[in-house]
């Protein structure tokens, strides 16, 4: 939606708008280059905020009362911020958490009537909650947000996520989001929380290719991967108790203490491993403007994903295989938490539209799925929409 129609929703949704000014807060996905799965293993990871995004058009409501209507659906939630409403397993969820851990953090949510909307594909692995979860945060507070540090509110939405919603995420989703900086990725350090931005190769296109498969990595499913991870911590930490998470093994340690973890448990631990490293060379290829070893460690990281830490899917794989048979693709693999969603490619720009030609001639054929081709721009963190009020 355009400013002026998410304003004209806000009113046509909640009649009592009718005459106010209607305030847009916004918030960006993010697609991750890589280091996957090592943010809740203290490691190093490096998303990129991206243009497509979620926004909440809203005017403030004095009796407290937060109302929300999803465009895309027609639903409608409310809630009063201090009530005391248990988790249903509905996208309210994640207003209800953010508003709970707003009040743990001293930061009092307003009330507010609006309407959310996204330019983010559902359950694509481009942390489409997260921003959802950003979003809210911004328009919860109103003008009292600029004043809170990014990164101090990006942990609050991954608390709300982790204790309410009961997805046990790190924090690479809501910090990207929170955090973005326009042109570049930013490379993150799980443990310290040190953080900067590294500047993308004007000469690349970022693209994203929508699998159209949903991602349905659930709760269930990466808490189990977190949980193999801890199991690993465990082993290790018995030969060096210094071990406190998988960021404190490296190759040696790893196999010094293979003997003590069960093969699932080794397989999930070398990917950690070696995927911390990747961060590193990723970077050093980018800002050294090395294209093959991009390529190289794009592919490893996708590999690694598939066999080791196995949350690729038949139709990432074949996106990747067929982004690579294309000339002037540079990099590709899979992009998010796994199991569905999307994949992210660095392509030379004359070559998108081969990119696409090739998508569409031979994916939905292997797949059974009609794929997605987004181009994407590194985008500014979550605030208002400059300019945006009606």
């Amino acid at each position: 939606m355009t400013p002026a129609e998410l304003a004209d929703a806000v009113r046509a949704a909640h009649p009592a708008a009718r005459g106010e000014a209607v305030r847009i807060v916004r918030a960006p996905g993010r697609v991750n280059l890589i280091g996957e799965h090592t943010d809740y293993n203290e490691g190093l990871v490096l998303p990129a905020a991206i243009d497509r995004e979620v926004r909440i058009g809203f005017v403030p409501a004095g009796d407290g009362r937060v109302e929300l209507v999803r465009s895309d659906t027609g639903e409608r939630a409310a809630m009063m911020p201090d009530a005391d409403r248990p988790p249903d397993g509905t996208w309210f969820d994640y207003v209800a958490g953010v508003a709970l851990e707003l009040r743990r953090a001293a930061l009092v949510p307003g009330g507010l009537r609006g309407v959310v909307t996204s330019s983010l594909p559902m359950n694509a692995g481009l942390a489409s909650s997260a921003a959802f979860e950003l979003a809210v945060a911004w328009a919860l507070l109103g003008e009292r947000a600029a004043d809170v540090d990014p990164l101090a509110l990006a942990r609050i939405c991954q608390r709300a996520e982790n204790e309410y919603v009961g997805v046990r995420c790190g924090l690479m989703d809501q910090f990207a989001s929170a955090c973005g900086v326009r042109g570049s990725a930013l490379l993150l350090d799980c443990r310290s929380l040190d953080w900067r931005a590294v500047r993308l190769p004007p000469e690349l296109a970022l693209v994203v290719l929508h699998s159209g498969s949903s991602r349905s990595l659930g709760a269930s499913e990466y808490n189990a991967r977190r949980v193999e991870c801890e199991a690993g911590v465990a082993a290790a930490a018995r030969l060096d108790p210094a071990v406190r998470s998988l960021r404190d093994v490296g190759p040696e340690l790893l196999a010094a203490a293979a003997g003590a973890m069960d093969e699932v448990v080794l397989r999930r631990c070398r990917h950690v491993v070696a995927e911390n490293e990747r961060v590193g060379a990723v970077v050093a290829a980018l800002e050294s403007g090395d294209l093959r070893a991009l390529g190289a460690l794009f592919a490893a990281g996708h590999a690694s994903l598939r066999d080791l830490f196995e949350v690729s899917s038949p139709e990432l794989d074949a996106l990747v295989e067929i982004a690579i048979g294309v000339p002037g693709v540079v990099a590709a693999r899979m992009t998010g938490a796994g199991f569905g969603g999307s994949t992210v490619n660095l392509v030379r720009p004359d070559a998108v539209g081969a990119l696409r030609a090739a998508v569409a001639a031979g994916y939905t054929s292997r797949t059974g799925f009609l794929a997605t081709v987004l181009e994407v721009d590194a985008a500014a963190g979550a605030g208002p929409l400059a300019g945006a009020t009606g």
